[in-house]
């Protein structure tokens, strides 16, 4: 008890010697100040963890303490014989602090109405028992393989929607936040794993893999604190757990703690709202440090088979379960989707946004008569991007698709991975990408085609307006002329229109590509190749993003220029390989040429 009591007191103290994280590198400023309330500093998240930290850590002693009291109490009643009063004060102590002990073991009950409203959100009222097989046999699992240590193993389909939110934001922790990992308070500066990655020979396989258990284990605490307070609008999170005792897995090894939450579950299965209500227990927290307690303590149960279905309950309980269904836009629809078990994209972006919207664009969209359909209304911490878009099924927003760090959720048909970046720099804009960044949000703005990419005569003089454009008098009446403007035939005149007059044509020639790394995580186990060995796959990806024009365009532009620099610029076309996650990527970097060694990148 001891031991444990100086590890609380010992991170509160981490805490407040903490150095400040690196500031996150992103896209120019959006506009959202209407929408986004103002963040609270580090500095002051941190100040207010560590109070809440000791608050909790003192709360903890307390309770023991009164144990103790309730417990010395009985026996001096017993060896002493004292006066019935003192026996019934004593008895009265204990029992208070039986009752204490119950409460953070086991939580509140789910009433039948509850658990049956949470069943059919999740499951709906015909799911099929392979389903619910897949959604309960899927533990919160770090990858025993060396390269891929840092990554979440999936063994079942279906739950990894909830793997990959819950990855994206292990990774963001790993990556940039190295100070709030470590147990030993150090006045020596944490280097975080991303720069150790840019700064050395180091391979990524070897600093992953030299990740400890304990530091994996924290930064996924952290992860799923932040994801649940998310869902609870920053002011509280609910902790969905089985009801297994604390005491019979206190003290003992993790190996240990495993086996007895496994045999705690054999032969449990969930197959109805009754079997959920008899094994879930809940607990709410209005404090970051004290669920995070809570939930270091449930990592046994969170790595079980249960893991991943606790989660998303838990996800369900913090938003809490009649504003999830004002969030969706068919609430009649499980969350999780027939035939095969995945997780819907309202689940997704719960996990991501703390609203369990269905939708990816920015904002609103009005439908007209009075109705809406939501997307996405904050900034986030972490993006997706999705191989649908490519496929002209959707429109992924600049909020998601520019984070505050660059860590991505990558949907397919069937499948959700994590795409990420070691250096916040990859998502800095040069000037014509910010330009360009800047008109496509005016021509968002105004498409009520769900991002179709039209818009109406009306809309079109408002962007151009809003975007300070001038375009030829001819140039408006050729793309208005069929009564409504398509966002590709807009584009190759933005191309032909120079930067002077509001356009993208750079007539100087000078905008150099960019060229950077980026890692990609699947976490179900998949072939290597040339062997017959199944493991999670990381693989690295270098990206050149290559000028907007073709070499022979370019020296079309440049050919009255001697500048050595610009022609310098000139290159041949890079070696491209391609896989459908190039796809992807190329929705947030156009052009993006990919290459990679081995097995091509994986999105299903």
């Amino acid at each position: 008890m001891e031991d444990h009591e100086e590890d609380d007191l010992q991170r509160a103290l981490r805490m407040s010697m903490q150095h400040e994280p690196p500031e996150p590198k992103r896209s120019k400023a959006r506009d959202n100040s209407a929408e986004t309330p103002l963040e609270e500093s580090p500095e002051a998240k941190n100040r207010k963890l560590q109070r809440e930290l000791m608050a909790a850590a003192a709360e903890k002693r307390m309770m023991a303490a009164s144990a103790a009291m309730a417990t010395t109490a009985t026996n001096t009643s017993a060896a002493k014989n004292v006066s019935a009063s003192s026996e019934a004060s004593a008895s009265k102590v204990d029992k208070c602090a039986l009752v204490a002990k119950k409460e953070r073991c086991w939580g509140e009950d789910l009433s039948s109405e509850e658990a049956q409203q949470l069943f059919s959100m999740v499951f709906g009222n015909e799911v099929s028992k392979g389903i619910l097989a897949q959604w309960s046999n899927q533990g919160i699992r770090f990858s025993p393989d060396e390269e891929t240590s840092m990554g979440l193993v999936q063994h079942e389909g279906g739950p990894c929607g909830v793997l990959a939110a819950i990855q994206a934001f292990v990774l963001k922790y790993l990556l940039f936040f190295p100070q709030e990992l470590v147990k030993v308070v150090s006045n020596t500066p944490t280097v975080s794993v991303s720069r150790r990655l840019q700064e050395t020979q180091d391979s990524v396989s070897n600093i992953f893999g030299s990740l400890t258990e304990e530091t994996k284990s924290r930064a996924l605490v952290r992860s799923m604190a932040e994801i649940l307070f998310l869902c609870g609008s920053n002011s509280s999170a609910t902790i969905a757990s089985l009801r297994i005792p604390d005491h019979d897995i206190e003290g003992k090894d993790e190996r240990s703690k495993d086996e007895i939450v496994a045999r705690s579950l054999d032969g449990l299965s969930i197959e109805s709202s009754c079997d959920l209500q008899k094994v879930l227990s809940v607990n709410t927290f209005t404090s970051l440090a004290s669920a995070m307690l809570r939930l270091e303590e449930m990592i046994p149960i969170f790595r079980s088979r249960m893991g991943a279905l606790l989660f998303l309950l838990s996800a369900l309980l913090s938003r809490g379960l009649e504003m999830v269904q004002a969030d969706r836009d068919d609430p009649s629809q499980p969350l999780v989707t027939a035939p095969f078990g995945h997780a819907s994209q309202e689940i997704v972006n719960l996990l991501l946004s703390g609203m369990a919207v269905a939708n990816v664009f920015d904002g609103k969209m009005d439908l007209g008569g009075g109705m809406f359909v939501k997307g996405i209304l904050t900034t986030v911490e972490v993006g997706f991007l999705t191989l649908l878009e490519s496929l002209n099924f959707c429109k992924v927003g600049q909020l998601l698709k520019c984070p505050k760090w660059p860590i991505w959720v990558v949907g397919s048909e069937s499948h959700y991975t994590v795409l990420f970046a070691l250096d916040p720099k990859v998502q800095d804009e040069n000037e014509l990408e910010g330009r360009e960044t800047t008109i496509r949000r005016a021509f968002d703005a105004q498409d009520q085609s769900g991002g179709g990419g039209f818009i109406s005569v009306e809309g079109f003089h408002r962007v151009v307006k809003d975007a300070n454009i001038n375009l030829p008098a001819e140039k408006i009446d050729h793309l208005c002329s069929s009564g409504f403007i398509v966002w590709s035939e807009f584009w190759q005149v933005l191309l032909d229109l120079d930067k002077s007059l509001g356009g993208l044509k750079d007539s100087t020639g000078l905008m150099g590509k960019k060229v950077f790394d980026l890692y990609h995580f699947n976490g179900i186990a998949k072939s290597v190749l040339g062997s017959d060995v199944q493991q999670p796959r990381l693989t690295k990806l270098r990206v050149s993003v290559p000028p907007r024009w073709t070499p022979e365009e370019f020296m079309a532009n440049v050919g009255s220029t001697s500048s050595k620099d610009a022609v310098a610029e000139v290159s041949k076309p890079e070696r491209t390989q391609h896989a459908p996650l190039v796809d992807c990527i190329r929705t947030r970097w156009a052009r993006a040429v990919c290459n990679w060694e081995g097995d091509p990148p994986s999105i299903v």
